[in-house]
């Protein structure tokens, strides 16, 4: 599929690429790009290895309003994080090979982290979480470091836990620069590697 302005047509990786570089395509273009890639994704049955998404990954765009596609034709649109609050997860291992989720917003030298478990459902894409760590640091100095009650602790262990009972990004591009995927809430998100 070739999204278009007025000056040229862009292929949605060619549209999702210039995003995640840095340049601003149109909120509507990349929107598009993003539903056309997760179409793409789903009709080609395409999965993606846990791996894909280890490291840091900073939000760049987010469309929040569920887009999706009304007669045939991609609605909704989004808007570029701006640059004084960086949005960023950061997917990692931990000692026993689980995996592990840290959502951080910081503003200036203050950021808001939260922290936990998180596991990988490869036939879906999805990576379902449980936040178990709030943390308020300032500078180099913690705030405020407490356990959250997390969905998990409610109805047993995170590990048997329902990912239909959990947060979960469902995850429609996995590239070595930027991933994109739809939240449990419906809205779109497009992160630039770190």
């Amino acid at each position: 599929m070739t999204v278009t302005d007025s000056a040229t047509a862009l292929t949605t990786s060619q549209v999702l690429e210039a995003a995640a570089s840095g340049a601003k395509p149109s909120a509507q273009q990349v929107t598009a790009a993003l539903l056309e890639a997760e179409r793409q994704t789903k009709t080609e049955r395409r999965q993606f290895a846990p791996e894909a998404l280890l490291g840091t990954w900073q939000l760049r765009f987010t469309a929040p309003k569920k887009p999706a596609y009304k007669v045939g034709k991609p609605q909704g649109s989004g808007f570029y994080i701006p640059g004084v609050a960086i949005a960023s997860l950061h997917f990692s291992r931990d000692d026993d090979g689980q995996l592990t989720i840290q959502n951080q917003l910081q503003v200036g030298p203050t950021k808001l982290r939260f922290t936990g478990p998180a596991k990988f459902l490869r036939k879906k894409n999805l990576l379902a979480f449980d936040f178990v760590r709030l943390q308020v640091i300032a500078g180099g100095l913690t705030l405020l470091n407490l356990p959250l009650r997390s969905k998990a602790a409610k109805t047993g262990d995170f590990a048997t836990t329902s990912a239909a009972k959990l947060p979960f990004f469902s995850f429609f591009v996995a590239e070595a620069g930027y991933v994109a995927a739809r939240g449990r809430s419906g809205g779109l998100a497009l992160w630039v590697k770190k």
